[in-house]
């Protein structure tokens, strides 16, 4: 008897540690969100009310580490950040699926999904930036002073932008045309200021620009294009400054200030044409 029910008591204990481990589902849809650096581990589906994810991270070959704030979470993200400090090397991720948070478990292996591998300076997105436009006095250069986009890292208490990452690998792609016109130039530049020469005088031109960094893999070499500015066309027409809108409101405010201004002027004149009158009507009678 007794050799019997204990081989039993083991396979139901065996059961039990392997449903339990069995009964959390495994992550979906595991994938790297980054962009200037701010990189965050995003995966599907949310969890039911008895389980929660926990997720681990690694240099290639290098020990697993864990971020505190993604520690048996509720949550379907992690902001690994901070956390991925050396950005010229290549990571991966699991996100296991383990008990909620203060909940006792016996099991040492967890149902869990691999991310793909995540290089940071090969792989996060460079964000637009930023620039202002000047025009020369001749009107035949124009010159962009282009801000560097900051990333979600810091350095020695100061938040680090693009430049201070990349350095001289950094460029700026310049896309310009003739206002109104579908024709583009193109060229690159090295510098924050950025001088465009030869320009038709007078004439309006629209740029922008983008961050272009050509040691990375093609389709990674280009940022988000920024905003697009247009410098002031000196020959435009009144109509092409301003919309028929604008136009006809101060149409109209012209005409309602000239209609106020005949308005007053009559009402004064009839009244000194009253005032007039009545003293030609008071002469005779202070004579009498």
């Amino acid at each position: 008897m007794v050799t019997i029910r204990l081989p039993a008591a083991l396979f139901v204990i065996y059961l039990l540690t392997h449903s339990a481990s069995g009964s959390y589902p495994r992550a979906q849809n595991v994938t790297w969100r980054s962009t200037n650096f701010k990189t965050i581990l995003t995966w599907e589906p949310k969890p039911s009310a008895n389980y929660s994810y926990t997720v681990e991270f690694s240099e290639i070959g290098r020990n697993e580490q864990r971020n505190p704030h993604c520690i048996r979470s509720t949550a379907t993200m992690c902001d690994l950040s901070v956390s991925l400090t050396n950005l010229n090397v290549c990571y991966t991720a699991d996100v296991l699926s383990t008990p909620l948070l203060g909940e006792p478990t016996e099991l040492t292996e967890f149902p869990n999904t691999a991310s793909p591998r995540f290089c940071p300076s090969k792989d996060t997105e460079i964000g637009r930036p930023t620039f202002k436009l000047m025009v020369s006095d001749d009107k035949k250069k124009t010159t962009l002073y282009v801000t560097d986009p900051i990333t979600a890292l810091f350095k020695d208490g100061h938040q680090q932008t693009i430049r201070d990452i990349f350095s001289d690998q950094l460029q700026y792609k310049v896309t310009y045309r003739r206002n109104k016109s579908t024709g583009k130039k193109v060229f690159y530049s090295k510098s924050n200021v950025i001088e465009v020469k030869d320009l038709d005088r007078g004439e309006s031109y629209c740029f922008q620009i983008q961050a272009y960094i050509p040691s990375r893999d093609t389709d990674k070499q280009q940022g988000e294009m920024s905003q697009t500015q247009c410098s002031n066309d000196d020959n435009q027409s009144i109509f092409e400054v301003y919309s028929i809108g604008v136009i006809a409101a101060a149409i109209f405010l012209i005409l309602l200030l000239i209609g106020l201004i005949i308005a007053i002027t009559v009402v004064c004149i009839k009244r000194r044409q009253k005032a007039l009158q009545k003293e030609k009507e008071e002469v005779p009678l202070n004579r009498v």
